[in-house]
This record gives C-alpha cells, sequence and structure tokens, in this order.
C-alpha cells in the first residue's frame, strides 16, 4: 500500500515542527546557555560599571605549559584585574571553597561539577604570571547566572545577578597606576590568542583531552579527589603498593591497588 497520498498532507501541516525542534535543542544546549550568561554579564558591565575607568576584555584564549586556557571576562580597572568566571545553572547549588567538586540539585536529581573557584585558580595564575602582578592585584570572581540558589555558605567572590558587581566595587584602594592599567591592557592584547575558529576549536580539543584524562583517573570513595599510588611503609603489608587520597591526611580514602 502507498502511504504517500496519507502521509504528505501530515507533513505539510506540521513541517514547523521540525525547525521548532532544531531551536528547542539549541536553546537547551550548553553552549547556548553558556553564550546567555556571558552576554548578560557583558551588558551589565556596560550598564553599571564607569567605562572610563573598569575595561572590560571578553573571551580571552592564553597559552599555557600544557596548552590553553579560555576566560569569560577579565576586568581591568586601578583597583586590580578582576578574573571573571561565569555559570549559567539553575536549581540548588551546594559547595565549599575547598571542595573539588560542587553539587547541583534540580527536584530529586542531583550532578556534580567542577569547583569554579578552583576552575577560576588557573585563569587568575595565568594571568598574573603574563601580567607580572601579586595575588593582591588580581582577584578571582565567580558570578552564576540564571535560576541558580546557593544552599551552602559561599565566599564573597562567588555572587549571583549583580552581585559580583557589588563585589568588584567593593575594591576602592588603587593598586594600579594608570600607566599600569594601560600597560596591563596591552600585555592581554599582545599575549592572547587571535579569535579564530581554529583557536576554539584547539581549546575544546585541550579541555576534551583534560576531561577524558580525569573521567578515566581513580577516584576516591570519599571525597571524590585525586588518588596517588602509596606504599605500606610498617605492619604486615609493609613495602605493599596501595591507592590512598591526594589530600592525606585531611581525606583517608584508600583503594587496593587492585582496583586501578
Amino acid at each position: 500500500m502507498d502511504f504517500a497520498p496519507v502521509l504528505q498532507p501530515l507533513i505539510h501541516a506540521l513541517w514547523y515542527l521540525i525547525p521548532l525542534a532544531i531551536l528547542g535543542g539549541i536553546l537547551k544546549s550548553p553552549q547556548f546557555k553558556g553564550w546567555v550568561g556571558e552576554s548578560l554579564v557583558n551588558l551589565s558591565v556596560r550598564l553599571f560599571l564607569d567605562k572610563n575607568t573598569y575595561h572590560l576584555i571578553r573571551n580571552v584564549t592564553l597559552p599555557t605549559e600544557d596548552g590553553t586556557t579560555q576566560i569569560d571576562h577579565i576586568i581591568v580597572s586601578p583597583y586590580g584585574v578582576f578574573v571573571v568566571e561565569t555559570k549559567n545553572m539553575k536549581g540548588w547549588i551546594f559547595g565549599s571553597p575547598h571542595q573539588r567538586y560542587w553539587t547541583q540539585k534540580i527536584y530529586k536529581h542531583s550532578q556534580k561539577f567542577q569547583n569554579p573557584l578552583h576552575q577560576n585558580y588557573k585563569h587568575v595564575k595565568t594571568i598574573q604570571a603574563l601580567l607580572g602582578l601579586s595575588g593582591a592585584q588580581v582577584h578571582s570572581v565567580v558570578v552564576f547566572v540564571g535560576d541558580a540558589a546557593f544552599k551552602t555558605e559561599m565566599p564573597g567572590n562567588v555572587t549571583r545577578g549583580g552581585g559580583y558587581l557589588r563585589f568588584i566595587k567593593s575594591y576602592d584602594e588603587a593598586v594600579l597606576a594608570a600607566e599600569e592599567v594601560s600597560q596591563v591592557l596591552e600585555k592581554i592584547d599582545s599575549g592572547r590568542l587571535k579569535s579564530s575558529f581554529k583557536t576554539h576549536r584547539e581549546h575544546v580539543k585541550h579541555v576534551q583531552s583534560i576531561v577524558e584524562e580525569k573521567e578515566n583517573a581513580v577516584r576516591c570513595p570519599k571525597c571524590q579527589g585525586d588518588m596517588v599510588r602509596r606504599v605500606v611503609k610498617r605492619g604486615e603489608n609493609v613495602g605493599k603498593e596501595f591507592w590512598g587520597c591526594s589530600a592525606f591526611p585531611k581525606c583517608r580514602g584508600m583503594l587496593n591497588f587492585q582496583a586501578e
């Protein structure tokens, strides 16, 4: 039986669902959510920070010893260089400054994600090395946009919405002279990789390799941190190898070496 005469009117009637489905997939993608979050930060900086004092640099990719690192926003001012990491997330957020992973909970579903303070730490250190600045001159800022709520106490540099603007404005003591601000802007411009599809593709490839390496790593059963090979130094098992948590003695998670 030829179904074409039957299906054709149905296809013509429902053709608009195809682009809607594609659009829905795009809107739900992490890439789009990330773009929206960064755009909100860009807009709020331009609206609420004096552009003559605070200089915004977006999407900076810098070379590192092991590849590249990509920074969402850098805000340069006499009061320091603010390195901003953006997270567009919803649900309840649980975490503390020293935890390797934080938790996002939406109803009964929970998932872990990398502590954004740890993620931004590499960005800050890369900027310090590039610019030759001290820790007092470079500040880490994490801003959550979207419908997220903190369910544990967060440090002052982890904010929601426009809270990061208040954090930045809380620094009112100049640590960079006007000439130094200009030098910082020039160094970042000359040190960054050219913004291109190739640069982005190579950075994504680098990040994917790091993610794969972490996924294949042995994790501590207690804190989910990295495990390192250790050797029993005394007792009946002296000389025997085992996996011990890298955070020892704070965490005493252990696994038999055969668990690899």
